[in-house]
């Protein structure tokens, strides 16, 4: 089987790359900058292509994959950018539309907790969506572009809806990055928030393995929950943290505000997960 991944050398990329590099695959790993990939074996081939400019022999491009693990996305972290769906989702709809008219059989993009908006509580994916940011709106409706394309050019489809997660190779402006920078500084003080939020964390290299099983087994699935099911306080999973690594830091909470685009408490319902994952 023939695999390509989009974002290959991103936060998820990278981990999902490492999943598909220990299975008897053909791997193609996509990205805008091939040095960023210099990492990876010589069983790997690198194909440097940014989806904005894709053409019409894309597809031939990519070796002609089974299947597509796409990542890929710009704008991130700016969650209230006009920029996703101003300029991103037309990219994208462009570049998996074109994909999939030249043959691409089988497409698992990944989506957002953000799609259900201000929203609170377990989300499942029968609920509606209520996206409340440009980023959530954007990859809602790319969803909703692609289920309409299915009609018209029939494609195996998973969307895998992410929510958050924690890791090595996380940008330095996620909360587990600062607060391990602030211990190496040898702060004695880490800001945040209150911590009072629900969420529904998951270490990235499980969200990796998840993606790569979702695309190879579950190849028509929908709209799918990769999540914990299980909410947390950000609290708590930064006093985990601290405890795990024996770090010496007290936590000054409330010293900023909890953003205003995420509802105080939201998880994933992980049942349609848990049903997959026993099957097939």
């Amino acid at each position: 089987m023939k695999i390509a991944v989009t974002g290959a050398s991103g936060f998820v990329g990278r981990h999902v790359t490492a999943q598909l590099a220990r299975l008897p695959v053909e791997l193609i790993a996509v990205t805008r900058n091939a040095t960023h990939l210099k990492d990876l074996g010589r069983a790997v081939r690198i194909v440097e292509l940014d989806i904005a400019d894709a053409d019409a022999k894309c597809f031939e491009r990519l070796g002609r994959p089974d299947t597509l693990i796409h990542l890929a996305w710009e704008g991130l972290p700016n969650y209230k950018s006009l920029h996703h769906f101003d300029t991103e989702l037309t990219r994208q709809y462009r570049f998996l539309k074109g994909l999939v008219e030249a043959g691409l059989p089988s497409l698992l993009v990944t989506g957002t907790g953000a799609e259900y908006g201000m929203q609170s509580g377990a989300m499942s994916e029968d609920m509606p969506t209520r996206p409340d940011n440009p980023y959530g709106h954007a990859k809602d409706a790319l969803r909703r572009q692609l289920e309409f394309l299915r009609t018209m050019q029939p494609f195996a489809l998973t969307w895998a809806r992410l929510f958050w997660m924690f890791g090595d190779g996380q940008p330095r402006t996620s909360l587990l990055p600062q607060l391990r920078e602030a211990v190496y500084r040898g702060d004695k003080i880490f800001d945040m928030s209150c911590g009072e939020q629900l969420r529904d964390y998951l270490p990235v290299d499980e969200v990796a393995r998840l993606v790569v099983e979702l695309a190879l087994r579950h190849p028509n699935a929908g709209t799918v929950n990769v999540c914990a099911g299980v909410p947390i306080s950000v609290r708590r999973l930064v006093e985990q943290w601290i405890k795990e690594n024996a770090w010496e830091i007290e936590l000054n909470l409330g010293r900023y505000p909890c953003p205003d685009y995420e509802p105080m408490a939201i998880w994933g319902n992980r049942r349609k997960l848990n049903q997959l994952l026993t099957t097939g």
